[in-house]
């Protein structure tokens, strides 16, 4: 029994390193000259793909007026809405263009940005998503990273966490996290993109046909960074925390759990095994130091306890930049793995016996073909 327990405090030990191998703190720099440094006599395009996003666009579209260094255009792709996306769009200046009709082979969103991609002019195109947030020097910000970086840039937003079912997001978002900044994936050929917000130039866009060349794929994102990178053009990915925000699923528990299952198994086949193990001993480790809630006051128990507090800081200190989940959370931390573990269930279940995954009201094929 006491080889056992010896064995279990490992684990926990070895869990919470694998979380800080994991973690690196790799936000967006400010240029020391000042964030409106500007982009020279370069255009800055905006694409946003929106399905029924009215709900979420004037907080986005409000941020792009406020930046230091404005856009030259914004497209807003209304892809067949039915609450007013468009209107709303257009109510703060956006150029609106309703999707053409969703062809075989192609996904929604992918349909989406390359048709908005299609109406651009700038050099630089930056695509998000409709729930970002954006601070007054963001844009100033990505376009000077990207320039010192070169290549493509994506960001991991920072999670504004309001209601109790955002918060339950906690474990979620820090394995999100884990999986850009992993320091394993630097060398990863298939090395993936944060999808909210990816900023790179119209050259490089081209050069990779950009989403033509991933029209049927879930994981839209993460293969678009694989294919930049096989044309030798560098993937960096950076934290939002400060400067790019969003609120993934407000709109309640299942719309969450739909949107996370989509891609959850999926986008695990395209990391770096080391990625994965570690994410996975991070996991055990966490789920090992919660049981000392069931064993107390049993010294096993108490014994385990040590790991859940050491667990909690642990993510509390994490939590600083992927987002906003109070207090209460990262310390009753087995609710979040509860809930993490249910939707990777269902993502399996979908992505393996069903062979389709749902999403705004669309059936979509993990292996190809016309969305439903």
């Amino acid at each position: 029994m006491a080889m056992l327990g010896v064995a279990v405090g490992v684990l926990v030990a070895v869990g919470l390193l694998c979380g800080w191998r994991l973690f690196r703190k790799n936000t967006i720099p400010v240029p020391e000259t000042g964030p409106a440094q500007g982009k020279g006599a370069r255009r800055l395009s905006v694409v946003i793909p929106a399905r029924n996003e009215a709900h979420n666009l004037p907080h986005l579209l409000e941020s792009l007026k406020a930046q230091t260094l404005p856009p030259d255009e914004i497209i807003v792709v209304d892809d067949a809405s039915d609450d007013g996306t468009g209107e709303v769009a257009a109510r703060f200046g956006a150029t609106v263009i309703r999707n053409e009709e969703l062809p075989g082979g192609w996904t929604g969103k992918n349909w989406a940005l390359w048709n908005g991609y299609r109406r651009t002019t700038g050099d630089l195109i930056l695509f998000l998503d409709a729930d970002v947030r954006m601070a007054p020097d963001a844009l100033a910000s990505l376009v000077a990273a990207r320039d010192r970086a070169g290549g493509v840039i994506s960001v991991v937003p920072f999670h504004l966490a309001r209601k109790f079912h955002e918060k339950l997001l906690l474990v979620v978002n820090l394995l999100g996290m884990f999986a850009f900044t992993s320091p394993h994936e630097n060398d990863n050929p298939g090395k993936g993109l944060y999808g909210s917000c990816i900023l790179t130039t119209r050259e490089d866009y081209e050069k990779v046909n950009g989403h033509a060349s991933i029209r049927s794929e879930v994981t839209d994102d993460l293969s678009l960074g694989g294919r930049y990178m096989a044309a030798g053009i560098p993937v960096t990915n950076f934290l939002g925390a400060g400067l790019v925000s969003f609120r993934m699923y407000p709109k309640g528990i299942c719309n969450a759990a739909e949107g996370l299952a989509k891609s959850a198994a999926l986008s695990m086949g395209l990391l770096r095994r080391e990625t994965i193990w570690l994410c996975a001993f991070w996991m055990i480790g966490l789920v090992l130091s919660e049981l000392s809630l069931l064993l107390l006051p049993a010294p096993a128990g108490l014994a385990l306890l040590a790991g859940y507090v050491l667990y909690t800081a642990q993510i509390f200190y994490l939590a600083r930049y992927c987002g906003a989940f109070g207090v209460v959370m990262p310390v009753l931390h087995p609710l979040s793995v509860l809930f993490f573990l249910a939707v990777l269930v269902f993502s399996v279940w979908q992505t393996s016996v069903v062979g389709s995954v749902s999403w705004k009201g669309r059936q979509i094929p993990v292996k190809g073909g016309r969305e439903a």
